[in-house]
């Protein structure tokens, strides 16, 4: 037994948390840390789900609407988020998906910019749906569009600038950009943040509201659990909720929606942000996923991310072939989110090998990715995934 080994127990027998995994639909013999791209299920959603279903649906049907809660799900939703982005209540609205909110952000700050300021700076190494929805709102307001490494952002901002772009964790590497720095640079030349939170809402602290962030955007089927495509969310700063002129208006942000205006008038707050008829059966197992995180703070979630990664990275050079693969994920805790990148040259080989072997990651060209979630990831877990990575690629011809 390593001396890895026998510290991971001993981590995981003091882990505050350890009794939040009882909460999630998992088997001992997997170890899951593909919780950047799909988190896990939480136990008691489909009994919640065959409610909704059921009885909301088949027996009370339009009646539940107003029964139900339905119609207010997306700002109720919102605020059960809220907390977790470091926001207060009436600035989250739940609804769309991750894109269409992007677009509406990043169009809104335009107008919310004004005129003369014709530049959007967007993150170079973005998600690159991020970036064709910036490239697209540039074209139809005529702004131009500027891309940069994330840690040039504050700089190159200047009186041109209507607004940045900027993914808080790197998709592909987990590094953590620096979003109050970030954020406080543009609005010293006069422009607008707009962050995308997806790889770290739920993960990390963001503190939206302290940092003054104007608009953000982030999906809930990562590390807040809500399932395959359950619906994002758009925040407004409530000083901006008042000008917030969405690019895609609709009924259910209408003033008086059962009114049936020709003319469009804006409801108040963040309701703003919707547009269409909320998707309630994704909505609503989202609302119950978010129970798991009852009793939990986002700092205790944050302190065992870090021990994780930490623990991954130390393990991955005590067992990994020497050249195997090469970390892109940074050690400062500062720069680090809950993922771990190691790029390696035979990782189309390796990853279907992983997966067999109970160790599920994330795949993308030349790069295995590990996410981290701390509410249902152990210490035990994480040695025990590099163990069997060193297995693997010690079996694994080098390419």
């Amino acid at each position: 037994m390593s001396d890895l080994y026998e510290r991971a127990l001993e981590l995981d027998a003091a882990d505050p948390l350890a009794g939040h995994r009882a909460a999630f639909a998992l088997d001992e013999e997997t170890v899951y840390l593909d919780g950047n791209s799909l988190g896990a299920l939480p136990a008691h959603v489909p009994a919640r789900m065959a409610d909704v279903i059921g009885r909301e649906w088949g027996q009370l049907r339009i009646r539940s609407w107003d029964e139900s809660g339905w119609w207010t799900a997306p700002e109720r939703i919102g605020d059960r988020i809220a907390p977790l982005a470091g926001a207060a209540a009436g600035q989250i609205v739940v609804g769309d998906s991750t894109s269409v909110n992007v677009f509406k952000a990043v169009v809104a700050a335009t107008r919310l910019a004004g005129e003369g300021r014709d530049e959007i700076l967007v993150d170079a190494s973005t998600f690159p749906t991020d970036g064709y929805i910036a490239e697209s709102a540039a074209r139809m307001t005529g702004h131009r569009i500027v891309a940069l490494d994330p840690a040039d952002i504050p700089a190159a901002a200047n009186e041109r600038t209507a607004l940045a772009l900027v993914n808080h964790v790197d998709y592909r590497t987990g590094r953590l950009h620096d979003l109050p720095g970030t954020t406080a640079a543009l609005h010293a030349a006069g422009a607008l943040a707009v962050w995308d939170l997806c790889h770290s809402v739920g993960a990390l602290p963001v503190g939206l509201d302290e940092h003054g962030v104007d608009l953000a955007v982030g999906c809930t089927y990562k590390y807040l659990n809500g399932g395959p495509g359950s619906p994002a969310f758009l925040y407004v700063a409530e000083r901006h909720q008042d000008r917030f002129d969405s690019p895609l208006p609709g009924w259910t942000s209408h003033a008086d929606p059962f009114g049936m205006d020709s003319g469009y008038r804006p409801a108040g707050g963040a309701v703003r942000g919707r547009v269409g008829t909320p998707d309630i059966l994704s909505m609503l197992a989202l609302e119950a996923a978010l129970d798991v995180w009852d009793g939990v703070t986002v700092d205790a979630v944050r302190a065992k991310s870090l021990a994780l990664t930490d623990l991954f990275l130390e393990c991955v050079r005590a067992y990994v072939p020497e050249g195997r693969v090469t970390p892109i994920t940074p050690e400062r805790h500062a720069e680090r989110g809950s993922q771990v990148g190691l790029a390696c040259a035979d990782a189309a080989a390796v990853m279907p090998e992983l997966i067999r072997r109970g160790v599920v990651g994330d795949l993308r060209p030349g790069l295995l990715r590990f996410g981290f979630t701390p509410l249902y990831v152990g210490f035990a877990d994480t040695e025990r995934a590099a163990r069997v990575l060193a297995d693997v690629l010690a079996e694994t011809p080098a390419s």
